[in-house]
């Protein structure tokens, strides 16, 4: 025990420490055998050797006036404090962002020497290490780019060709670039470009790198449209009954059996006026929709125009004699007007995608008590983003005037609770922090008395 005892006394040695100057006549000098008779080690002269002169402060410098020497250092430590919050902050924003130059490229040749300086500036300071942790680039990256400064200068490369052969040429990436912003190949889409230069042997490279390098480098297709012009808005009514729509559309049953929806909305409001399913198309559901139709009009509205599409069950002499007894007048879509049927074709979309397809239409009776349930809702309960909140049963009976005033207190009201209700939450820390608020706006203060 005591021998275990001696020998661990033994190895743990204090650390020697030199007077100043014996290290600055050995620098001075280059004489390493100066002081042979205080059994330096020569590891220690080699570091003072290769380190030079440090920078010391003596207490001589101080004797005249030691209050220029106290001010001095005051403010040498405040400027430390301050430039290590400030690296404190640089590298817990780094941790938090997450970056990684070890992950990331760098091809351009500049941006690798302005990090290869900024890290050769800090070595002087610090250890190389501690360097390239705070900059997050691993230490065979650092010395790979050192070597690639020394013999290898590719500004459009990354640091060295040789680290990823198989990686395309610039050769490669110019043919590519030339191809996608060549109005020659303008018509073709992207991938078939890609196979394109394959077949042609000009570059061979998958799609996807097509891709990755056309949106890595924002290249860009010309592809400007000259022809239409921009879509316009369609035809808009100026009140309720003035314009209606009326179209049909083919719903199939799970067993393959067609049923025939047949439906008219008013182009003001949106609102579906009538509507009937039947299991065969015919001039009969036309009729029958129109007849409902006509009755929902409102008194004292100018005659109503129903559009329509040139088809078999709208063009006939059974739907000629009803709009001569109901004041209905009837036009053909892209026929007798310029603008389409498009308002009816929105709302069987709506119909189908967010509704009909989402259940199992197994029988007539099951579609037909959907599209009632779907048509009620869509008229009363379904707010339409073009009214401002209002329903089509508001916009059609001119019921709703109030609802968007009404919306936009309810959305201030709703704010104002709402940042109430987060001022008034307090958690443990809030609470004693205001307590401690508290106690210091009680305590008198000691400066006035």
């Amino acid at each position: 025990m005591a021998a275990a005892d001696n020998h661990e006394m033994q190895t743990f040695q204090p650390r020697q420490s030199y007077d100043y100057r014996i290290r600055e006549a050995i620098c001075e000098t280059g004489d390493r055998d100066l002081f042979p008779e205080l059994n330096i080690p020569r590891s220690t002269i080699r570091s003072w050797v290769r380190r030079g002169v440090p920078d010391v402060v003596t207490c001589d410098l101080a004797l005249g006036d030691r209050s220029d020497l106290v001010v001095e250092i005051r403010e040498l430590r405040h400027r430390t404090a301050l430039l290590g919050a400030v690296v404190g902050l640089l590298i817990a924003m780094l941790r938090v962002s997450k970056i990684s130059i070890n992950h990331e490229r760098l091809p351009n040749g500049d941006s690798k020497r302005v990090l290869l300086r900024a890290i050769e500036r800090a070595g002087k300071v610090m250890p190389l290490n501690a360097a390239l942790r705070i900059a997050r680039l691993s230490s065979s990256r650092y010395h790979s780019w050192c070597r690639g400064v020394a013999g290898c200068d590719l500004n459009d490369q990354p640091s060295c060709p040789r680290v990823v052969p198989t990686r395309l040429t610039p050769k490669e990436v110019d043919s590519m670039r030339e191809m996608v912003e060549s109005s020659d190949h303008r018509h073709m889409s992207l991938r078939g470009l890609a196979l394109h230069a394959q077949r042609i042997g000009k570059v061979i490279a998958s799609p996807t790198t097509w891709y990755r390098l056309v949106r890595e480098s924002g290249w860009r297709r010309p592809r400007n449209r000259i022809y239409p012009a921009k879509p316009k808005v369609g035809i808009r009514a100026s009140a309720p009954g003035e314009l209606l729509h009326l179209d049909v559309t083919i719903i199939k049953l799970i067993d393959g059996t067609r049923a025939y929806l047949h439906a008219v909305i008013d182009n003001y409001s949106r609102r579906i006026l009538s509507w009937t399913l039947e299991d065969r198309l015919g001039s009969g559901a036309t009729c029958s929709v129109l007849r409902k139709a006509a009755g929902q009009i409102l008194a004292g509205s100018k005659e109503p125009t129903v559009v329509v599409d040139s088809g078999s069950e709208n063009v006939n002499r059974e739907v000629d004699d009803l709009l001569e007894g109901v004041d209905l007048t009837r036009v053909l879509a892209q026929v007798e007007v310029t603008f389409s049927n498009s308002m009816i074709e929105a709302f069987w979309r709506s119909l189908k995608h967010s509704w009909i397809y989402l259940h199992t239409l197994d029988s007539f009776t099951a579609l037909h008590r959907l599209i009632e349930f779907y048509v009620t809702a869509h008229n009363e309960v379904m707010p339409h983003s073009a009214f401002q909140g209002e329903t089509p049963d508001e916009m059609y009976f001119g019921t709703g005037g109030a609802v968007a005033f009404e919306l936009g207190i309810a959305r201030r009201t709703a704010r104002d609770e709402r940042m109430k209700a987060n001022r008034a939450a307090r958690c443990g820390v809030c609470i004693e922090e205001g307590d401690s608020r508290a106690l210091q706006l009680q305590r008198p203060n000691s400066r006035m008395f």
